[in-house]
């Protein structure tokens, strides 16, 4: 594996498995922006940074495929949200992190997860940008070993990938609320 944290051999999970209401209800990843779908500039951000990257997506699994290693899909039906995707891709991950990343946000560039993966810790705390008091959570770097516990916040109802993680010393990597970087693609007029 290629990756500009040696020290930190990772799994990166794309999650485009969302309903895409604000989209109409199309497939955000597959949205094209500049005739290339979104999940393409990602994809070619953090292709030659894993040997194990995964694509999380609930429908168009073989338009996904192209941009994968595994492909994996939530366990419940009708969108159960990014914490869904989240657990499905940790229980396929190979590696000891995780890093998780939006299909729908095509700036982001290889610093910002050159310096979430530099801030990995042996301690196996999950770190999250935040900007401004604003935590991004898809832009997260989770230990594998942290499955466990997150299912079993899961379990006991919990839906937001962000209440689950900060249960669990979640650390920040401190962005300008400003940074083109983690501009999610989520609305039509983005796409302009």
């Amino acid at each position: 594996m290629t990756s500009f944290s040696s020290n930190t051999p990772c799994s990166i999970l794309l999650l485009a498995g969302g309903r895409g209401q604000r989209m109409g209800g199309q497939d955000k990843g597959l949205i094209l922006w500049n005739d290339r779908p979104l999940i393409a500039y990602v994809h070619e951000i953090v292709r030659p940074l894993t040997d194990d990257l995964i694509v999380s997506c609930n429908r168009n699994q073989e338009r996904y495929r192209v941009f994968s290693d595994q492909l994996v899909e939530d366990e419940q039906g009708d969108f159960p949200g990014p914490l869904a995707g989240v657990l499905t891709g940790l229980r396929a991950a190979r590696h000891a992190w995780m890093l998780v990343l939006a299909c729908d946000a095509p700036r982001i560039d290889s610093a910002l997860i050159e310096q979430l993966l530099q801030r990995a810790d042996a301690d196996s705390s999950p770190l999250m940008v935040r900007q401004e008091g604003q935590w991004q959570p898809m832009f997260s770097l989770i230990p594998t070993g942290l499955l466990p516990a997150l299912r079993e916040r899961w379990d006991a109802g919990e839906r937001s990938l962000l209440r689950a993680l900060l249960g669990q010393d979640l650390r920040a990597l401190e962005c300008a609320a400003d940074d083109p970087r983690l501009t999610n693609f989520n609305t039509p007029d983005l796409l302009t």
